[in-house]
C-alpha cells in the first residue's frame, strides 16, 4: 500500500470553491488560502445547529502509535456520505512539535485524509503563528509594563504569563530572562509551553463569537500585584490589539477529504495538557451546514471525550447524539500485558485481559449518557477470532459494534460502521449529558469525582504549589469553573507505565494553574510536561522536499 503522503499527493482536488458551494456559502463567506483551503465567515443560526445530529469520537487508552481516530472520523464522515447522508467532520489542526518529533502528522491515514496533507500539517492557514505571536506579545507587553514600573507600587510581585511556541524544545522548559543588565529588562525565572498549551488556543476554541473571545481575552490572569490584587489582561488596556492578532485565525478553516467532501479543521489543544478539542466555531459550522456533524476528542476517552462532555459542550450547548469508541487489538493487546513488540501478532489470552481497558471507557461513557458505538480499526493482520473475540465482548457489556477499514478503503470501508451510527442516531440517540461533576462542586471534589468515576481511583492528593493556589481560585471566584486534569494518556493512572485498567490509586496533582479567560482550572497530575522534548530519531530526520515535493511526512 502507498504511503500516507503518496496518496495524497495522488489525489485530485477540487477547488475549494467548490466545496464551500456544497455548504450553500457564496464568494462573499469564502477567503481562499490558495486553490485548496479557505477560511469562512458565516452567522451562526442555532435553529440548524439544534436539528443537526453530533457524532463524537473517541478511543481507548491508546498505545504510542495512537488508535486511529482522525483517521475513522474522516472514514465515518466518507461512509455516512456514500450512504447519502450530509456528513461534515471537524477536527483540530495539528502541531508542527509532534509532527517533526515522534508522532507525526494528524490528518488522518491511508484513504480517510483530509486534504491538502502537506499544508495542514505544515503552518497551514497560520493559526498556530497567530496565536503563538498572540501569546507571546502579551508576555512581552507584560516584561516592559514591568520595565517601566520597577520600583513603584504598581509592579507585580508576581506574573503567572509564560511563552509558547510551536516546537517540541526541552531546552526551554525553564529558562531566566532578563539577563545582561537592566537595560536588557527585570531577570526572572520563566518558560516555555508548546503551543497547543497556550491559554490563547483555549480561549479561541471554546469561544462562540469574536465579541466572546474578546471579553475572554481581557480576563487572562496575568499575575498579581503586591497588594494582592488580579492583574489581567485588559488592566494592560491592549484587549484589541491582542484580538487583532487573532481575527483572521478566528474563522474556521475549510478544506475536504480524500473523496472530496468538506471538512473544517481548527484550533489544536493538546488533549493531555490541555482540553483536547476543535473550536466551537468549527464545530457549529459542520453542524449548521451538516445533517451530521463528526468531530473528535483527543486520545482516550479518560481525557479527550470527558473535557469534551463537562468542558466544551457546556460552553457551547451541544451534546453528541451518539459516541464512537476507536479501538484497535493492538492497543487491547497492550493494555493485557502483552509486550509492544509482539502486540501484532495474534494472543487470545491478551486481548481478552485488554477488553477490560474497553470495558472501563464504555462503562464511562455510559455514565456520561453516551450510547456507545465500537468502531474496530481492522488491520491487515488481526485474526477473524480476534475480531470475534471483540464484537462478543462489545454484545456482553452493551455496546453496538462495527469493523472499520476505511484506513485501506476510504468511505466504502467505514460503510458498515456509518449504519451503526445512524441505526443508534435514528432509535436510540444519547439523552442528555451526565455531567461527571457539578460546578457548584469544590476544586477537590470536581478531581475526586472524576478520579473515581472516570479514572477508576481512589481520591486527588495536592501538592503544596496546589494547595496555595486553592486560596487564588477561591479569591478570583473561579470555583464554579470545570477543571482540566493534565494527565498522561497512557494509562487511567498519573504513570504512564500502568497499562490496563488499576483502581486504589491516588492521583497527585503538584500544579493548578488558573485560565481566567478559558473558564477552566487545569491540574497538572505527575510529571506531565507543558513542552514536550524530540525523541532520540526525530520524524524531521525523515523528511526532505526534493523538487518541490514533500517527502517522509507522515
Amino acid at each position: 500500500m502507498l504511503s500516507d503522503i503518496e496518496i495524497a499527493q495522488q489525489a485530485k482536488l477540487r477547488p475549494i470553491q467548490q466545496v464551500a458551494g456544497d455548504l450553500g456559502l457564496s464568494d462573499d463567506h469564502v477567503e481562499p488560502y490558495g486553490k485548496y483551503k479557505a477560511k469562512i465567515a458565516f452567522e451562526i443560526d442555532r435553529e440548524k445547529i439544534a436539528k443537526s445530529k453530533l457524532i463524537l469520537v473517541t478511543a481507548t487508552t491508546p498505545n504510542k502509535s495512537g488508535s486511529g481516530k482522525t483517521t475513522t472520523s474522516v472514514a465515518l464522515t466518507q461512509g455516512l456520505q456514500k450512504l447519502g447522508k450530509k456528513a461534515i467532520v471537524a477536527l483540530r489542526e495539528p502541531s508542527l512539535g509532534p509532527c517533526f518529533g515522534m508522532k507525526g502528522g494528524a490528518a488522518g491515514g491511508g484513504y480517510s485524509q483530509v486534504l491538502p496533507m502537506e499544508d495542514i500539517n505544515l503552518h497551514f492557514t497560520g493559526d498556530f503563528h497567530a496565536i503563538t505571536s498572540a501569546n507571546n506579545t502579551i508576555a512581552a507587553l507584560v516584561d516592559n509594563y514591568q520595565y517601566n514600573h520597577r520600583g513603584k507600587p504598581t509592579q507585580l510581585r508576581s506574573v503567572l504569563w509564560r511563552r509558547v511556541l510551536d516546537v517540541n524544545d526541552r531546552s526551554l522548559r525553564n529558562i531566566t530572562t532578563g539577563l545582561g543588565g537592566i537595560s536588557n529588562g527585570i531577570p526572572q525565572e520563566t518558560g516555555f509551553d508548546i503551543t497547543p498549551a497556550s491559554e490563547i488556543m483555549a480561549i479561541l476554541c471554546l469561544s462562540n463569537s469574536f465579541e466572546d473571545l474578546k471579553e475572554r481575552l481581557g480576563n487572562i490572569l496575568l499575575g498579581y500585584t503586591y497588594e494582592g490584587a488580579n492583574f489581567r489582561l485588559k488592566d494592560l488596556g491592549v484587549v484589541g490589539a491582542i484580538a487583532m492578532l487573532l481575527k483572521d485565525a478566528f474563522q474556521p478553516n475549510l478544506v475536504q477529504t480524500l473523496e472530496g467532501g468538506p471538512a473544517f479543521i481548527h484550533g489544536g489543544p493538546f488533549a493531555n495538557i490541555a482540553h483536547g478539542c476543535n473550536s466551537i466555531m468549527a464545530t457549529y459550522a459542520a453542524l449548521q451546514f451538516g445533517d451530521y456533524a463528526i468531530t473528535e476528542a483527543g486520545f482516550g476517552s479518560d481525557l479527550g471525550a470527558e473535557k469534551f462532555l463537562n468542558i466544551k459542550c457546556r460552553a457551547a450547548g451541544i451534546k453528541p447524539a451518539a459516541t464512537v469508541l476507536v479501538t484497535t487489538t493492538q492497543s487491547l493487546k497492550l493494555h493485557g500485558s502483552v509486550p509492544e513488540s509482539e502486540i501484532k501478532l495474534p494472543n487470545k489470552e491478551g486481548l481478552l485481559k485488554g477488553l477490560e481497558n474497553l470495558k472501563r471507557h464504555v462503562e464511562n461513557l455510559q455514565k456520561l449518557g453516551q450510547t456507545v458505538v465500537v468502531g474496530l480499526n481492522q488491520f491487515h493482520f488481526d485474526t477473524e477470532e480476534e475480531i470475534l473475540q471483540v464484537e462478543n465482548y462489545c454484545a456482553q457489556i452493551g455496546a453496538a459494534f462495527a469493523r472499520n477499514t476505511g484506513f485501506a478503503d476510504g468511505g466504502d470501508g467505514a460503510v458498515e460502521l456509518a449504519k451503526k451510527v445512524i441505526e443508534i442516531v435514528e432509535n436510540n440517540p444519547s439523552g442528555e449529558i451526565q455531567h461527571t461533576y457539578n460546578l457548584t462542586d469544590s476544586l477537590e471534589q470536581k478531581l475526586n469525582q472524576i478520579i473515581q468515576k472516570v479514572y477508576g481511583g481512589n481520591r486527588v492528593v495536592l501538592g503544596d504549589n496546589a494547595k496555595k493556589s486553592l486560596k487564588q481560585i477561591e479569591k478570583i471566584g473561579a470555583n464554579e469553573w470545570p477543571v482540566c486534569v493534565a494527565k498522561t494518556q497512557f494509562s487511567f493512572t498519573d504513570n504512564a507505565s500502568k497499562v490496563g485498567v488499576e483502581s486504589g490509586f491516588d492521583i497527585h496533582i503538584d500544579q493548578l494553574i488558573i485560565n481566567a479567560g478559558a473558564k477552566f482550572i487545569v491540574a497538572v497530575a505527575g510529571s506531565i510536561m507543558r513542552m514536550p522534548g524530540l525523541p532520540k530519531e526525530p520524524a524531521a530526520m525523515g523528511m526532505d522536499i526534493i523538487d518541490g515535493k514533500i517527502t517522509g511526512l507522515s
